[in-house]
């Protein structure tokens, strides 16, 4: 196991920052005072007053006596005799403080002398403009508010080591503006997200997250037990069976920004703990489904960037052109270079699967066999917003069956930058149909698919209630503002992602 300073013995200067804490609390007891006090209020914040008084000239504030009150972390120290500047940042941004021993006092100013850069202060004083002109606080007062025990990385650079940013989000946070920038733009993209389903008279529900049957998508759980219950529980891998049970109930538009789990691999794409939104329609169809989704989208890149065309990996990637439309066979005639006549032989394409590396069962058919194809030779290459459409039945086993042709679904699949977004369909709403595919699905677990679905009674039992035609889909969040955030990784827009065990093999 390789120690750092995390998990050793303290550094000297951590030592350092230990000796000066226990000085602080030596007298601050002799005082009567707290050596983390509580009851500084801070009343205005940097990027507001950066934002109301920056823009005048330096003879214009001093005489509006700008008295102001500001707390946060000590980033930038320049102790220079009888005055001194120090950088605070606050939740909102970065202000610099002027810090004088004629002001301040002996005491405080010769104790700031020896406080470190990621000290927690609170200050009050007057606006002012430097000779250079950065607007600054002529400090009054100052207090420790919270003494920092643990360096913070170089100013310049940061931290250097990716997976030690998502370890101590909490460091990456404070010393990256990148970070901060990203992660307040998955807030507003979410929140426009809410506001604008909201508005289209769909209301949020919450279902829950421990299914007694996982289902909803094929993929495999999380087990766990619930003791008073007695009963194995399953986080849940999607929301979808309980969404279509509303719909059921007579809610006609529902959806749920929701956490969702799944016991598979970890990768740049894949967090075991991710964020999708589902919503689901009464009266919609698959297409407009896709119509709504184009909306949904462009309306978050807009309210998170400022606009719907944006640059991922220094590629173009345009939100604002209406989204692309190509069946499975459509896409592999466009994509991977295939005649019409090509795309329709099961023979040719078995064979450029396995020319791929790629495995071709033997009972599927020709539906199964292009979408094989399309997964292993095109997914990659739809850079540009595509939905792919007519998905086989076999791959689909909630979705409603195409009246033209019955061996496809009423399905698509949006892509962007080769990677899967959305997932969306028509409904299957006929209850004899999905107990049918219930139970296929059954019959493929039980040969050793661990990701085919459960026979679920209650939801088939719902259906024959009677569900009205229903259109749903699933947008994956954190892979949106990854490319709304022009991320790598879905690890660095989750704050906190699944991560092995410190320390382990």
């Amino acid at each position: 196991m390789t120690q750092d300073d995390t998990t050793s013995a303290d550094t000297p200067l951590i030592a350092e920052r230990r000796d000066k804490l226990a000085a602080i609390r030596a007298q601050a007891k002799a005082n009567g005072q707290a050596a983390f006090p509580n009851d500084f209020k801070p009343r205005h914040h940097a990027a507001e007053l950066l934002r109301q008084y920056d823009p005048l000239p330096p003879e214009e504030i001093e005489p509006l006596a700008v008295k102001v009150s500001v707390a946060g972390r000590m980033m930038l120290k320049r102790v220079m005799g009888k005055a001194s500047f120090a950088t605070l940042q606050d939740g909102s941004g970065r202000i610099q403080l002027f810090v004088t021993r004629d002001a301040l006092g002996e005491s405080v100013y010769e104790a700031f002398k020896h406080w470190d850069l990621g000290d927690i202060v609170g200050g009050e004083g007057l606006l002012f403009k430097t000779r250079t002109g950065e607007l600054s606080i002529r400090l009054s007062s100052l207090r420790l508010l919270t003494k920092s025990l643990r360096p913070l990385p170089d100013k310049f650079h940061g931290m250097a080591d990716q997976e030690q940013k998502y370890r101590q989000r909490y460091v990456d946070l404070i010393t990256d503006e990148q970070a901060r920038a990203r992660f307040a733009a998955r807030s507003k993209a979410i929140s426009s997200i809410r506001q604008f389903m909201v508005e289209h008279h769909f209301m949020e529900v919450e279902t829950p997250m421990l299914h007694p049957i996982p289902g909803g998508a094929n993929a495999k759980p999380f087990v766990t037990h619930h003791n008073a219950l007695d009963q194995d529980m399953f986080l849940r891998i999607a929301p979808e069976l309980y969404l279509k049970r509303l719909i059921v109930g007579g809610f006609e538009r529902v959806f749920e920004i929701n956490r969702s789990f799944r016991n598979e691999g970890i990768s740049v794409r894949h967090n075991p703990e991710f964020t999708m939104m589902e919503f689901y329609a009464a009266y919609w169809n698959h297409h407009d489904l896709m119509d709504y989704t184009e909306q949904v989208l462009r309306h978050a890149a807009r309210q998170a960037t400022g606009s719907a065309l944006l640059s991922y990996g220094g590629r173009e990637v345009d939100l604002v052109r209406p989204f692309a439309r190509l069946t499975v066979r459509q896409a592999l005639v466009e994509y991977a270079g295939l005649s019409n006549a090509e795309a329709a032989d099961s023979g040719l394409l078995r064979a450029r699967l396995k020319a791929l590396g790629h495995e071709a069962r033997a009972h599927w058919g020709l539906a199964e066999l292009q979408f094989g194809l399309f997964e292993a030779a095109v997914e990659e290459k739809l850079w540009q917003p595509t939905y792919i459409i007519d998905y086989p039945v076999e791959v689909s086993p909630l979705a409603r069956a195409s009246d033209a042709d019955p061996t496809v679904t009423e399905r698509f699949e949006l892509f962007i930058t080769g990677r899967e977004f959305a997932n969306g369909f028509s409904e299957l709403n006929d209850a004899e149909d999905q107990a049918a595919r219930f139970l296929s699905q059954a019959a493929a677990k039980e040969a050793g698919d661990e990701e085919a679905m459960y026979y679920d009674a209650d939801f088939i039992r719902a259906l024959e209630v009677g569900m009205p035609p229903t259109g749903g889909c699933g947008i994956g969040i954190d892979r949106l503002i990854m490319l709304l955030t022009d991320s790598p990784s879905i690890r660095d827009v989750i704050l906190f992602p699944s991560l092995r065990k410190e320390g382990g093999a």
